[in-house]
C-alpha cells in the first residue's frame, strides 16, 4: 500500500490531552532538553522561526531521575523547565523505589511542574541497569505494580503513562506481563521499543512485538517506538501494527524537521516533507547552538553542548573529515557560523540520509544487580539508595 492512501489515524488521547497528530519525542537524555524541544516544535507548528508557536504532538523531557527532584537537585529543577508556550508540559522520571517515586509525582502534581508524567522503564545503560532500573525493572513484576501504583495515586489528575522495552534479553521478556500490570494500576498508555535490553540500539526493532502487545492490551493507547527514521516508517509502523500512535527517537537527531514531515504524513501530504539545503541546514544549525547557549546563559558552554549534534547535522553532505573535526571543536557562535559558510551550502538533500543515527550498538551483556534474575517477583534489597541521584547527561 502506498504511504499516500493510508488514513491519517485517530488522535491519541493522553488522560485529558489530545495529540495530534500521534507523534512523541523521546525522551534521550543530553537532547531532549528545552531549546531541542523547541527547536523540534517549531517545525512541527508550522513555522520554524516562531520559538513561540505551538507545535502539533507531544514532546518530552530528557529522563528526570525521583531521588534528584525530590532533593530539588539545582541541575534537575533547570531541566523541568519548560517554556510558556509548551502544552501539555511533559517530564519523564526514572526512579527503582516506590516511596521516592511516589513523593517525586505528587511534588509534580502539588507544585503544578506539569500536565503529564512518563515513567522510564526502557533506558538500558549499565548506569541504570545495574542499580535495578530503566530496562531491567519490569522482571521484578511486584515491584513495577508497586511504583506504577505509587505514581498513579500521587498523580492525582495528571495522566501517567510508561515506556519500555520488550525485556532484559531474549530469555527475559517482559513486555507482556508489564502491559497487564500497567492497565490494573490505571497507567493511560504504553510506549513499546522493539528491542531488549541486551540489544541496545543494535540490529533491528520487533515491530511484531508491538503489534502483539497492542493485541494484549486493548483498554489502553499502544504507541510504537524502534527504526522510525522517516515519515514513511511512522505510517507504515502504524499499518502494519495497529498502535495508536510513534515515539520517536534516534530519527530526529539532526533532523528535527523531522516533525514537520510526520505532520504532513498523518495529515494526508506527503508530498510536502522538508529537504533542505545545507544553507537550510547550517541555518537550523546556528538558531539550535543559539538556544542552547541562551537556556544555559552562556554562549561558550552552548556551542560546546551542541558539538555532539554536528556529525547528526551534516550526515550524508559532502564535507571533508577535517571540516566535520574542526566544526565539532568551535567554542562559540561566529566559530561555527564561520566555518559553516566556507562549506558549499547549495549541495541539496543528499540522497539516503534518512538512515540511522546515534548509537547502534548491540549484544551487550545487561549489568544487572547481583541475584535480579533469580526471582522475578522478589523485590526486597531495593531501596532507596538504588536511586540515581543526577538527572539527565
Amino acid at each position: 500500500m502506498s504511504t499516500s492512501t493510508v488514513a491519517p489515524t485517530s488522535p491519541l488521547r493522553i488522560g485529558p490531552h489530545t495529540v495530534q497528530p500521534p507523534v512523541v519525542l523521546a525522551p534521550m537524555a543530553g537532547i531532549t532538553n528545552a531549546p531541542f524541544r523547541t527547536l523540534c516544535r517549531s517545525f512541527a507548528g508550522g513555522d520554524p522561526a516562531d520559538t513561540a508557536s505551538e507545535g502539533k504532538g507531544l514532546y518530552v523531557s530528557e529522563m528526570i531521575t525521583t531521588r534528584a527532584l525530590v532533593e530539588r537537585n539545582d541541575k534537575t529543577m533547570q531541566l523541568i523547565t519548560f517554556s510558556s508556550s509548551e502544552t501539555p508540559r511533559s517530564i519523564q522520571l526514572y526512579g527503582v523505589d516506590p516511596v521516592t517515586v511516589g513523593k517525586a509525582v505528587r511534588m509534580i502534581a502539588e507544585e503544578d511542574l506539569a500536565d503529564h508524567i512518563d515513567l522510564n522503564f526502557g533506558c538500558p545503560v549499565p548506569k541504570v541497569t545495574r542499580k535495578g532500573g530503566g530496562s531491567a525493572l519490569p522482571y521484578k513484576r511486584n515491584l513495577l505494580r508497586a511504583i506504577l501504583r505509587e505514581a498513579v495515586t500521587g498523580a492525582g489528575d495528571l495522566p501517567v503513562t510508561m515506556k519500555m522495552r520488550k525485556g532484559i534479553d531474549d530469555d527475559h521478556i517482559t513486555y507482556l506481563d508489564a502491559g497487564r500490570i500497567a492497565v490494573e494500576e490505571g497507567v493511560t498508555s504504553i510506549a513499546l521499543h522493539g528491542r531488549t535490553a541486551a540489544q541496545h540500539y543494535g540490529g533491528t526493532a520487533d515491530w511484531d512485538a508491538i503489534a502483539r502487545l497492542k493485541e494484549h492490551v486493548p483498554e489502553i493507547p499502544v504507541l510504537g517506538n524502534g527504526d522510525i527514521w522517516s515519515a514513511e516508517d511512522a505510517l507504515r509502523m502504524v499499518r502494519e501494527t495497529g498502535c495508536d500512535g510513534v515515539v520517536v527517537g534516534r530519527g530526529c537527531l539532526g533532523r528535527p524537521w523531522l516533525f514537520a514531515d510526520l505532520v504532513a504524513a498523518f495529515e494526508g501530504r506527503t508530498g510536502d516533507f522538508v529537504r533542505p539545503t545545507l544553507r537550510e541546514v547550517a541555518d537550523v544549525m546556528v538558531r539550535h547552538a543559539t538556544l542552547l547557549g541562551e537556556w544555559i546563559g552562556d554562549e561558550s558552554r552552548g556551542v560546546i553542548d551542541f558539538r555532539k549534534h554536528v556529525a547528526w547535522y551534516l550526515k550524508g553532505f559532502a564535507v571533508g573529515s577535517e571540516m566535520r573535526k574542526r566544526l565539532a571543536i568551535t567554542s562559540s557562535l561566529d566559530e561555527l557560523r564561520g566555518g559553516l559558510d566556507e562549506l558549499d551550502l547549495d549541495q541539496p538533500w543528499p540522497t539516503g540520509a534518512d538512515g540511522p543515527r546515534g548509537r547502534t550498538s548491540g549484544n551487550n551483556r545487561v549489568v544487572l544487580p547481583d541475584g535480579w534474575l533469580k526471582d522475578p517477583y522478589d523485590c526486597t534489597g531495593v531501596t532507596e539508595e538504588a536511586e540515581l541521584d543526577t538527572s539527565g547527561g
